[in-house]
């Protein structure tokens, strides 16, 4: 019985709304469903004072903010937060110039400055899971590694939105 918390506390499904991204490169696109499948094979997420579970959720943008649909196996509505991307703009412009350095890197940098790169993209990444995960708190419950793959489709969403 100690199982069944974490086994309904957790996606079985994630989609980006197809009205608010836009196709990216391939070394996007290849990310994005990298971070689906991840997320889904591996994620701790749930409501706090809600009893279902699992979930279904849905990310997109609205009015340049973060909407995060929530639903529960069936497909019913249970849940939206919309999450101001204002204090991720700095993380967000950052982020994007450092994968710009990393992609034409892996192509013609040494394995050295390959590593340093992506080093710097990994600590960014981090920080922008940080901080998702602390204006998440008190409204879904997450733990760090659900946090950083969220970040990668918030990211996602940025390659077309305006954040």
């Amino acid at each position: 019985m100690t199982g069944e918390p974490a086994r309904r506390n957790r996606l079985i499904a994630v989609t980006l709304d197809e009205a608010s991204i836009g196709r990216g490169a391939p070394d996007q696109e290849h990310e994005r469903a990298i971070a689906i499948y991840d997320l889904i094979e591996d994620n701790s997420f749930g409501l706090p004072g809600h009893d279902g579970g699992p979930y279904r959720l849905c990310i997109g943008l609205l009015d340049g903010k973060l909407a995060l649909n929530v639903s529960g196996d069936a497909d019913e509505p249970i849940y939206t937060h919309i999450l101001s991307l204002r204090p991720f703009r700095r993380i967000l412009k950052d982020y994007f110039l450092i994968c710009e350095s990393y992609f034409a890197a892996i192509r013609t940098a040494s394995p050295a400055q390959i590593e340093a790169i992506d080093m710097g993209r990994r600590g960014l990444h981090n920080e922008g899971a940080q901080l998702l995960l602390d204006r998440l708190r008190g409204k879904i419950d997450t733990d760090f590694d659900t946090a950083r793959r969220l970040f990668t489709l918030v990211t996602a969403l940025h390659w077309k939105g305006d954040a």
